[in-house]
């Protein structure tokens, strides 16, 4: 039986139509059961129904046209109960109800399952006989099976809309897909899609026996590229700040013959063209980045494949357009992007007049198209896993960046309705963008220090950071995973140096090497069964002083001169760990101490912290506040800990929440007992930089939070309209509640009451 279950789901799955893939499920399952009839209805929430779309046994005619409303017969009963039902004569069973289209009178045996996916009903899957008799166990085993299997299915067939019944969407009104929220604002427009001609991921690798030849043509494409990415850059800097336009300067470092190009040559002399040399060379990166939880991280691949893709079309020498514009629409037509993958470079190139929103199928609020979409007013929305291109083309959109949703299918009034609300939202931002430049004080006299996260280069990213106060963590992982070895200690200098310089007066928060767990290092491999609980950040560095003395080594030397160096020990899980980082960084300070005397110049002392994550620490950060100067809650990794959920993993992701409860009080003890030991709190995590979550830590306590640059903006204007005095007689409401949905719910509530709800409004 199980190999029959296999054939029918492999033979099912390769039918890119949901109608005829379940019509053909039902022909094998009927046939391999050795069953009078196979039917499947599906759930119509909208209408409270379920319709027949599938049959072989009843009336084929019925199909489309039967609807079983949630409570009728035993069908509503098998989705009410959410249980296999099995009936040896359903006729005489008090819930049964008879539909003459189906033709169902011979029948009597019954039994139906519920297809389920992430507790909700899709629909029910049934077999019926014509004689009187119980399905036995083995049955009911199979097709208990089979509903789950096919459950992921038929939620993503709903959500392209490719369920066709008589040439009709099975459900024709408005339907919302949910994704990530990427820009903040509201928009009504037409979907355009962005035509990937040329991509990596397609080109088939292919050898060469000219390697001069290759290696002209490559170096030719990398020139044409670097001007295309110059001229872009000057296309868009008259619409965004000029700090957030240095993203473009990333583009000229992987330009760099010393960036990819140098590994790429490398190839080329080993016999590979330059299309495929480029090919290997930059799919290995991005699977490095792809591979990480860190959304920040991760996004980076989306740089380094896009800039790639272009060098790919300047060598095989294509220029055609990519954007699939309507030639036929008016100018004055608001358009949204749409594309698989949204580029910075991408979004430059079309034409800032049409567009008027972005729609990335992959990607989060850290990718580069996102934080420009800010920067240039553009809602957006990232993420949308389940949805096709041909889908979103030529379809009018309503798009809400702060809640990540993108509904199709408009109809009059709820066309009207959104059109209100971006009416509402206009006044809004205005009031946002007046407080922009005005000092984070709260309403009754609190100054809060918002601090920048930062990553993958410095002298690209430093430049996004003069609003804030400082960097309350700068990850230094990411130039390891850019090389092919260890970098030297110079080259690690060069790099600290060049941030700690560029603001003196700010406190600069080095986290040292995070490594293992989701972000491997290609030249130290690291297998693990469980890797989020193995082998990663001080244990890995404790284990290898010599990586952990060169990287402090380099941070002090790049201190010299300077007050500003924070150095961040992650993945912290006892005392003795602290005890033993302390002794490794006092033997790096004194020996950089004297290089320092031998040029006549100051090494001051670094203030040395710990990252709050692992949840045991919480229970010894009295005796944790006796060892370190600071300390810093990275409330993902500790939401992720405390609740054993893996945020990254789609069928779980939804019970992860910062606002849980357990979490909230968590974050409670924690600024608690730092404020009692008199040491300096941090919260760096993605709680930090939403609105809600900002209010929430500052009733706490907390005084400094640090956030993707992005986000200052947006919590300077929450911060300066919140009176914490009054918010934290609601906190003890808030840490007794019973779900992460009743705190969210209270809090907006609460906001709402003090007109801040404005850019809460839908969880932003």
């Amino acid at each position: 039986m199980l190999t029959a279950l296999k054939q029918i789901i492999q033979e099912v799955g390769q039918i890119p139509d949901l109608q005829p893939a379940l019509m053909r499920l039902v022909e094998m399952v009927k046939e391999t059961m050795s069953v009078d009839s196979c039917s499947i209805y599906l759930t119509d929430y909208a209408k409270q129904e379920l319709s027949l779309v599938a049959t072989v046994g009843l009336d084929p005619e019925a199909v489309g046209k039967v609807k079983i409303g949630f409570y009728e017969g035993l069908i509503g009963l098998v989705g009410d109960r959410e249980e296999p039902i099995n009936i040896e004569n359903a006729p005489q069973h008090p819930k049964f109800k008879h539909f003459p289209e189906v033709k169902e009178e011979k029948f009597h045996a019954f039994i139906g399952t519920p297809i389920i996916y992430q507790r909700k009903v899709l629909g029910v899957i049934a077999m019926q006989q014509e004689s009187i008799r119980r399905f036995s166990e083995d049955e009911e085993a199979f097709l208990i099976t089979l509903a789950a299997q096919i459950a992921l299915e038929i939620v993503t067939a709903e959500t392209l809309g490719n369920l066709n019944l008589d040439n009709k969407v099975l459900i024709n009104e408005s339907r919302v897909v949910n994704g990530i929220p990427g820009s903040p604002g509201l928009v009504i427009g037409r979907g355009v899609a962005y035509n990937a001609k040329h991509d990596l991921t397609q080109w088939v690798a292919k050898k060469s026996g000219d390697a001069k030849t290759q290696v002209s043509l490559y170096r030719s494409a990398v020139e044409i590229t670097r001007a295309e990415v110059d001229r872009l850059s000057d296309q868009i800097k008259d619409n965004i700040p000029e700090d957030v336009s240095a993203i473009f300067q990333l583009y000229h470092q992987l330009l760099d013959a010393n960036s990819l190009g140098r590994e790429v040559e490398a190839k080329i002399h080993e016999g590979w063209d330059a299309a495929s040399s480029l090919k290997l060379v930059v799919e290995s990166y991005a699977a490095k980045f792809e591979r990480m939880s860190d959304s920040y991280m991760r996004e980076r691949a989306i740089d380094i494949i896009d800039l790639s893709n272009r060098i790919l079309r300047n060598i095989v020498g294509d220029s055609n357009q990519q954007f699939l514009l309507n030639k036929d629409k008016p100018d004055h037509e608001k358009y949204i992007l749409v594309a698989r993958e949204i580029s910075a470079p991408m979004l430059a190139e079309f034409p800032r007049h049409l567009l008027a929103g972005i729609i990335s199928i992959k990607g989060s609020n850290n990718s580069h198209a996102a934080i420009l979409a800010r920067a240039m007013g553009v809602p957006a929305v990232m993420g949308l896993h389940k949805i096709s291109l041909n889908i979103l083309n030529d379809q009018e959109l309503f798009l809400d960046g702060y809640s990540g949703e993108v509904v199709l299918n408009l109809n009059e009034n709820n066309r009207a309705d959104f059109q209100a609300l971006i009416a509402q939202e206009e006044v809004l931002q205005s009031k946002v963008t007046a407080q922009a430049d005005k000092p984070s004080i709260t309403l009754d006299g609190k100054r809060i220090s918002l601090l920048v996260n930062a990553g993958l280069s410095a002298n690209v990213e430093m430049e996004q950071f003069l609003q804030g106060d400082g960097v309350g963590l700068y990850r230094t992982e990411i130039p390891f995973m850019m090389r092919e070895r260890f970098p030297s200690e110079q080259e690690q200098y060069a790099l600290y140096h060049r941030l700690l310089s560029a603001h003196p007066s700010k406190e600069i928060t080095m986290r040292t090497l995070d490594v293992g767990g989701d972000k491997p290092l290609s030249y130290f491999p690291i297998v693990e069964d469980n890797p989020f609980l193995g082998w990663r950040g001080i244990r890995l560095t404790l284990d290898h002083p010599d990586i952990f003395l060169v990287q402090v080594r380099a941070m002090l030397r790049a201190s010299i001169g300077l007050s500003n160096l924070h150095i961040l020990l992650p993945m912290i899980s006892c005392i003795s760990e602290v005890v033993e980082a302390k002794r490794l960084i006092k033997q790096a300070f004194l020996e950089v101490k004297e290089d320092a005397c031998d040029q006549g110049k100051l090494l001051s002392k670094p203030a040395v912290g710990v990252m709050l994550e692992v949840p045991a620490v919480i229970f010894q950060i009295e005796q944790l506040a006796q060892h370190v100067d600071f300390f810093s809650v990275g409330t993902n990794d500790l939401t992720q800990y405390l609740l054993a959920v893996d945020r990254n993993n789609p069928r779980v992701s939804s019970l992860y929440s910062s606002y849980h409860p357990s979490v909230l009080n968590a974050l409670q003890q924690i600024v608690t007992k730092s404020n009692k030991a008199n040491i300096p709190v941090t919260v760096c995590g993605e709680l930090a930089g939403e609105p809600a979550g900002a209010v929430i830590l500052l009733a706490m306590g907390y005084r400094k939070l640090s956030m993707n640059a992005h986000s200052l903006r947006k919590i300077n204007w929450v911060l300066r309209n919140t009176d914490i005095s009054h918010m934290q007689g609601f906190l003890n409401v808030l840490l007794r509640q019973d779900t992460q949905q009743d705190v969210i719910s209270l809090i907006n509530d609460y906001l709402e009451t003090k007109q801040l709800a404005g850019l809460i409004r839908a969880g932003s």
